[in-house]
């Protein structure tokens, strides 16, 4: 595991296409039992290269009603975004993360993964490469449907502040599957 996260630290696959260059960010261990696939680093993230380091993760980690200390606790959790670097900055925010990141290192990573019990695919990016076929037409109907993804994946909006039109028209995310999600996630870290 160490050294597939040493050749992730160090790729440059994509390097011409990053305004600020390289830094990928992932976390991960051969232990871990939670997995969390995001979207892409932001500028913050990028600069401390601290995964979900912003009101994004400071939402998750509400959403999973855990702590920073169990959220980074690589024993337990992994973080491996869709996209590893910032991908730029486009018209209503961040660009989508880049397509070379998942298919060159998510597989490698997995295989290296054996305990993990429950994969959380954070945004429509994570949703549609792991789904498939099986994806609903929109993030909200996949959402929705999260009980047919069980028990190894649990499709969540972003946790972004920027969804909180999204939040407030939704309202039974937080009122029916929050609570679902902490059940799942407390019953898996308490093993």
């Amino acid at each position: 595991m160490q050294k597939l996260l040493n050749d992730i630290s160090n790729c440059t696959h994509c390097a011409t296409f990053l305004p600020l260059g390289p830094n990928p960010v992932v976390r991960a261990s051969k232990t871990a039992k939670i997995l969390i696939i995001g979207q892409a680093p932001g500028t913050k993230v990028h600069q401390t290269g601290i995964p979900w380091n912003d009101p994004s993760g400071n939402q998750l980690r509400k959403w999973l009603n855990i702590s920073n200390d169990v959220f980074y606790d690589t024993s337990k959790i992994a973080i491996v975004p869709m996209g590893f670097c910032y991908p730029g900055k486009g018209k209503t925010g961040d660009l989508p993360p880049r397509k070379e990141c998942a298919p060159l290192w998510h597989e490698k990573l997995l295989i290296q993964m054996p305990d993990l019990e429950l994969i959380l695919l954070i945004g429509q990016y994570s949703q549609k490469y792991y789904l498939n076929n099986k994806n609903k037409a929109t993030l909200t109907e996949t959402v929705s449907s999260f009980e047919e993804y069980l028990p190894k994946y649990f499709p969540l909006p972003h946790p972004s502040p920027r969804n909180r039109f999204w939040l407030q028209k939704n309202q039974w995310f937080e009122e029916s599957v929050i609570p679902i999600l902490r059940k799942k996630v407390t019953s898996i870290l308490s093993k």
